[in-house]
């Protein structure tokens, strides 16, 4: 009986992921719910047959707070079996229950081998497939989710070859320029690239101050969601203190339209969603994945076309709104403690500078989850996940530069690649070969000269 390397079988499925990204913004329909749903259950249950066979159980120490918020997820969604009562609830509850799964990635992300193959399977095939999707695109903002895998690369970007730096800074840029209005694609990757530079300065960026910097990230949102609630200091509000006219071109049905950068259109989404949590109850344990907050601005949709009978609107465009209106406080906290873990032990606990970055881009995007980032199990969470899992791993986190830079050289050239592990092998003897490999690719590395 033949059996697949799960990395290739994995590298397969987030490729149909990468197109179910972008079929939000397409002008054509790449496949109904029910087979996304059963791609993505197919994707969760390689996730836990790589655990018996790759993953590496020294990581247990740290990741009980991802056990528990997956717990706190799976509760969630067992208390919305009782709360559903019509097909559109139904359908909610179905679709996020798979998306409340995506954690048991940690047993994918967290394995270094494994990683390296299918990271480097979605620039060998993906990548050069763009070119085929660019037609089919109804929005700009397609483009910067189907190319979340640069972003990453975007990341390292000091030490990857010359050919890969020019192909990830075009990419970059065609994001960027392309779609000024996509505004999260754009911030997104412009960080990973800003953030690539600490390495440049990375004798002066020491563990204290890029600890300052991941404090802020964590703690800065909850600092300013206060004020904002106190009624002290909005920052949505950016005319308040933003003083010009900053406008960029979108198309809406077909219309151009001019459209302000600094337009406020988070506010009521906030007061829409804690006015809908104290009136009917559920501040501190959520109304279910099988229910939206009440909205009077969008739920007349759902009440006069849905036929659903209530003024839900199943998601907002912030994901933190979502986590507090599925789970409650007790989620947002979990979630909260899952960013903060990761990230303490990127920037405290790792061996190489390459890690303290991506530490500090989770930390990011924590704070970016209460301005946009919803969840939906697409290429944008899936890769949020293999960066949480990387500063989780004991593998990545003790590597040390060198190494580091052999194992992002090796996404993309098989010179540099760590060997992949026969299904047959014990983990022992995948351990010793795996040593010897990178010994012998560090005393021919490019890199050591």
């Amino acid at each position: 009986m033949i059996t697949l390397h799960p990395a290739k079988v994995i590298s397969f499925l987030m490729l149909l992921v990468t197109v179910y990204s972008i079929n939000q913004w397409s002008k054509i329909d790449l496949g109904n719910t029910f087979v996304w749903w059963v791609i993505d259950l197919f994707v969760l249950v390689e996730f836990v047959k790589a655990k018996k066979l790759y993953y590496d159980i020294d990581n247990n120490r740290f990741i009980r707070v991802i056990y528990l918020f997956l717990a706190w997820n799976i509760i969630c969604v067992t208390r919305g079996l009782f709360v559903a009562d019509n097909y559109w609830q139904w359908k909610d509850l179905t679709g996020n229950a798979i998306i409340f799964l995506m954690p048991l990635s940690i047993y994918v992300t967290t394995n270094k081998q494994l990683m390296q193959n299918i990271i480097g399977s979605w620039f060998k095939y993906a990548l050069p497939a763009f070119i085929l999707f660019v037609p089919i695109f109804a929005l700009p903002d397609a483009m910067g989710r189907y190319l979340v895998p640069v972003s990453f690369a975007a990341l390292f970007f000091p030490v990857l070859s010359k050919k890969w730096k020019i192909i990830t800074l075009i990419f970059t840029l065609i994001v960027i320029f392309g779609a000024l209005d996509a505004r999260s694609s754009v911030i997104k990757f412009s960080l990973s690239l800003l953030l690539s530079s600490i390495y440049l300065f990375r004798k002066l960026f020491i563990v204290k101050l890029l600890g300052v910097i991941r404090l802020l990230l964590l703690i800065m949102p909850i600092i300013l969601f206060s004020l904002a609630l106190s009624g002290v200091f909005n920052i949505f509000r950016m005319d308040d203190y933003i003083k010009g006219d900053y406008k960029t071109t979108v198309v809406q049905d077909g219309a151009t339209e001019e459209e302000s950068l600094t337009v406020d259109t988070r506010t009521f989404l906030y007061q829409e969603v804690l006015a809908s949590a104290v009136k009917y109850n559920y501040i501190w344990l959520g109304r279910t994945p099988a229910r939206g907050n009440e909205s009077p601005s969008f739920g007349e949709y759902s009440m006069d076309v849905l036929k659903t009978g209530t003024m839900d609107r199943p998601y907002n465009e912030a994901g933190i709104l979502n986590t507090f209106t599925w789970t409650g406080l007790v989620g947002v906290i979990l979630y909260f403690l899952v960013f903060y873990q990761a990230s303490y032990l990127a920037i405290k606990k790792s061996s190489n500078i390459f890690i303290k970055i991506v530490g500090t881009y989770v930390a990011f995007r924590w704070a970016f989850s209460w301005v946009e980032d919803f969840s939906a199990f697409d290429l944008s969470y899936f890769y949020l996940w293999v960066l949480i899992g990387m500063c989780f791993s004991k593998s990545f986190r003790e590597m040390d530069d060198l190494q580091m830079k052999n194992w992002i050289l090796g996404i993309f050239d098989k010179r540099y690649r760590v060997l992949d592990i026969d299904l047959n092998e014990s983990t022992d003897d995948n351990e010793v070969i795996l040593n010897q490999h990178n010994m012998a690719v560090l005393k021919t590395s490019p890199v050591c000269s």
